[in-house]
C-alpha cells in the first residue's frame, strides 16, 4: 500500500485538496448540473483510482476504444494468440480513432513469444519517398530557418511532401506471419465489418474530431483536400458523441486486404491509388518505393532499473530516452538527496517533480542530439545508455533549481494509439500505431477512404543533422513501446502514447509503479508532467499545478496552462504469477481516453 502522502498527492486527480476537503475542478467543456457533484471513491485500495485493474486468465486487451479491445478478445476466443488479436484491435482502431492512427501509417511492436522465452521487437516505420532529398525540399522553399535546426527542423507541416511509404500493413503481416496462428482473412474481419456497416463515435473521439483544425489549410495548400472532406465529415460536420459514422471506401480496403493479403497495399490497387494521389499534390512516391519497402525484426535497447530489465524499441524510435531517465535517476538521486529516494520523497514534494523533469532534460538533450535512422547513422547507445554516462550527467543538475534547455528542432504533440495483449501460452505484444499528427498529412485517398501519415514531418532539412532526409532513410520517430522483465520471466508491458510524450510518460509510469509501488492501473491514474524540451515549458494536469506548480515555478520551471489533454494516454498489461498453476493478466487502461481493458 502506498502511504498517506501518495494518497493526498495523487488523490488531487479528481478534485484539489483544500483545508482538508477536495474542492471539485470539472472540465472545462461540461456543462450539464451533474458535473457539479463530487466524485465517489472506492472502497478498496487507492479510494481515488478511476477503476479497478482487470484481471484475467485467458487472455487480455487493453486499447483506447472498447469496440477495439472488444474486437481482439473476440480473437483470443476464438483460438487466436495475442498476435493475432493485436492486429485484430490495431485494425479496428484505424477504424474508430481515425485521426490517430489506420492502414497508411506507421507501426512498432514488441513481442513476448512464450515460445521461446525471448523478446522480439519489430520496426515496421515509413522510408521516404523517391525524390525526398534537401534540396527539392529547400528549392521549395523549406528549411531556410537557421534558428530552427535540429529533428524535425524546416520540413513542412502537412501534405504531400510529409508522406512517407505507410509500413503498418507489412508489420500487420510480417507479425502474423512469424508469430501468428491467423490470417488477414480472420483478423481483419471487424476492421471490414465497422468500416462498411458504422460505428457509434465514442466520447473523447468524437471530442478529437476536429477535422478542419488538422487540414493543411496554409502548410502546403490552398484550400482542404476534397478527399478528406468528403471521406471524414457528415453532411459537411464532425460527427457527434453516438453518431455512426461510415466509411464504406475504407471498408473496401479491408475487404481486398482479406482477399489479396498485403501484396495488395504495397505492389496492387491500392498501390496504384496511393501513388496516384502523390503523382496530383506533387509528391514523388513511387511503385517501386511501396513495392520495395520492408521494415525489419531488430533487437529492443535495455536497461536494469531497481532490479527489473527494462526495455524498448531501438532507434529510430525515441523510446530509449526513458531508459537514460531512468539511469539518471536511479544513479543520481543519491548525489542530489543524500538519504532520499524518490519513494521518500513522495509525489507531493516538489522536489520529486523537480527531479524527475530535470532527469527528463538531460535525456531529451541526447534524444534530440543523436536520434536518427540506424542504417543510415550509428547512434552512440552503448555509451549513453551506461551507467557511467549517467554519472557523468548528475552534476548537470541543482537540486533546488530548473535549468534552462537548448532549442534545436520542434516538440512534437502528435497522436498515436497504444494497444497491448495477452494470451493464456504466455505470448504478449506492446504495439504502438500512428498516422503522426492528428489527422497525419490532412491527405486521404478516397478511393479507400485512408487519411495518409506524415512521419516525414520528422526528419530534418538541417545538413548537420544525422536525421537529414534522404530517400529510403526512416525519420526519427517518436512511437515507442516498453517491456519489462523480472529476473528473465516477463513482468509487464508498457505503452503511453502522444509525440515527444511517450519516452517521458513510460518513465514515470515506471517510477509509479516501481518506486512509488502503484498497481497497473493506477499507474495511470496518477497525474503526470509534460516537458516540451525546445520550449522548456512544463505542462503539469490541474490538480497536480494546484499542488506543486507555485513551488516549481519558484524553481525557475517555466509553466504552461495545465491540462490533462497533454499528458498521453497508457495501456500496459502484467503478469500476475499464482502460487501454482500459470499466471493470471492484470491490465490498466487510461481513463483519459476511452479506452478499456478486457479479459477472460
Amino acid at each position: 500500500m502506498i502511504g498517506r502522502i501518495v494518497v493526498l498527492a495523487m488523490a488531487v486527480l479528481f478534485g484539489g485538496w483544500s483545508g482538508g476537503t477536495f474542492a471539485q475542478t470539472p472540465a472545462s467543456d461540461c456543462a450539464a448540473p451533474a458535473c457539479a457533484a463530487v466524485p465517489g471513491s472506492r472502497v478498496e485500495g487507492w479510494r481515488y483510482q478511476s477503476r479497478a485493474e482487470v484481471i484475467a486468465r485467458n487472455g487480455m486487451v487493453t486499447s483506447s476504444q472498447p469496440l477495439a479491445s472488444a474486437a481482439g478478445l473476440a480473437v483470443l476466443r476464438r483460438g487466436g494468440n495475442a498476435i493475432d488479436a493485436a492486429v485484430a484491435a490495431s485494425a479496428v482502431l484505424g477504424v474508430v480513432e481515425p485521426m490517430s492512427t489506420g492502414i497508411a501509417s506507421d507501426l512498432f511492436m514488441i513481442i513476448y513469444s512464450a515460445r521461446d522465452g525471448k523478446l522480439y521487437a519489430l520496426n515496421a516505420s515509413g522510408t521516404a519517398p523517391t525524390g525526398a532529398t534537401p534540396a527539392r525540399y529547400k528549392a521549395l522553399g523549406y528549411g531556410k530557418d537557421p534558428k530552427n535546426w535540429g529533428f524535425g527542423s524546416g520540413m513542412p507541416s502537412f501534405g504531400i511532401l510529409t508522406v512517407t511509404v505507410p509500413g503498418t500493413v507489412w508489420g500487420w503481416d510480417a507479425a502474423l506471419k512469424r508469430f501468428g496462428t491467423m490470417g488477414f482473412k480472420d483478423v481483419l474481419a471487424d476492421a471490414e465489418r465497422y468500416a462498411s456497416e458504422g460505428f457509434p463515435v465514442s466520447p473523447r473521439i468524437a471530442g478529437d474530431w476536429s477535422l478542419p483544425n488538422a487540414l493543411p489549410l496554409k502548410a502546403c495548400c490552398t484550400a482542404p483536400d476534397p478527399e478528406t472532406l468528403a471521406t471524414w465529415l457528415i453532411d459537411g460536420r464532425r460527427p457527434e458523441i453516438g453518431e455512426v459514422f461510415r466509411n464504406p471506401a475504407l471498408g473496401r480496403a479491408f475487404q481486398t486486404l482479406r482477399k489479396e493479403g498485403a501484396a495488395a497495399f504495397y505492389s496492387g490497387d491500392i498501390a496504384r491509388a496511393i501513388v496516384a494521389k502523390s503523382e496530383v499534390l506533387g509528391g514523388t512516391m513511387t511503385r517501386a518505393d511501396l513495392a520495395n519497402y520492408h521494415g525489419a525484426w531488430v533487437e529492443p535497447v535495455q536497461t536494469r532499473y531497481r532490479g527489473h530489465d527494462v526495455y524498448q524499441l531501438p532507434p529510430p524510435s525515441q523510446g530509449w530516452a526513458a531508459l537514460e531517465m531512468l539511469n539518471i535517476l536511479e544513479i543520481c538521486m543519491p548525489v542530489w538527496s543524500p538519504g532520499a529516494s524518490l519513494a521518500t520523497l513522495g509525489p507531493a514534494s516538489p522536489r520529486y517533480w523537480h527531479l524527475l523533469v530535470e532527469a527528463k532534460k538531460l535525456a531529451y538533450a541526447d534524444l534530440f542530439a543523436f536520434n536518427a535512422d540506424p542504417d543510415a547513422v550509428k547512434v552512440p547507445l552503448d555509451r549513453l545508455l551506461s551507467r557511467d554516462y549517467a554519472r557523468s550527467l548528475c552534476a548537470r543538475v541543482d537540486p533546488a533549481k530548473a535549468t534552462v534547455t537548448r532549442s534545436g528542432g520542434a516538440d512534437r504533440v502528435g497522436d498515436t494509439v497504444v494497444l497491448s495483449t495477452a494470451d493464456a501460452q504466455g505470448n504478449m505484444v506492446a504495439l504502438v500505431n500512428s498516422v503522426a499528427s492528428v489527422w497525419g498529412s490532412g491527405l486521404t485517398v478516397g478511393e479507400y477512404g485512408m487519411i495518409l501519415h506524415n512521419r516525414g514531418v520528422q526528419f530534418s532539412l538541417d545538413p548537420q543533422s544525422p536525421n537529414i532526409i534522404a530517400p529510403g532513410k526512416r525519420p526519427y520517430n517518436t512511437l515507442a513501446a516498453g517491456f519489462v522483465m523480472k529476473d528473465g520471466a516477463p513482468m509487464m508491458t508498457l505503452l503511453l502514447m502522444g509525440g515527444d510524450m511517450q519516452a517521458q510518460g513510460h518513465a514515470q509510469a515506471l517510477v509509479n509503479i516501481l518506486d512509488l509501488g502503484a498497481n497497473v492501473q493506477m499507474a495511470t491514474d496518477m497525474a503526470r508532467f509534460r516537458h516540451a524540451q525546445v520550449a522548456n515549458r512544463l505542462t503539469l494536469e490541474p490538480e497536480l499545478d494546484a499542488l506543486v506548480g507555485k513551488d516549481l515555478a519558484a524553481m525557475g520551471h517555466v509553466l504552461g496552462k495545465p491540462g490533462s489533454d497533454a499528458v498521453g494516454g497508457y495501456q500496459a498489461i502484467m503478469v500476475k504469477p499464482q502460487r501454482s498453476g500459470p499466471p493470471a493478466f492484470a491490465a490498466g487502461s487510461d481513463h483519459r481516453k476511452d479506452g478499456q481493458a478486457v479479459g477472460w
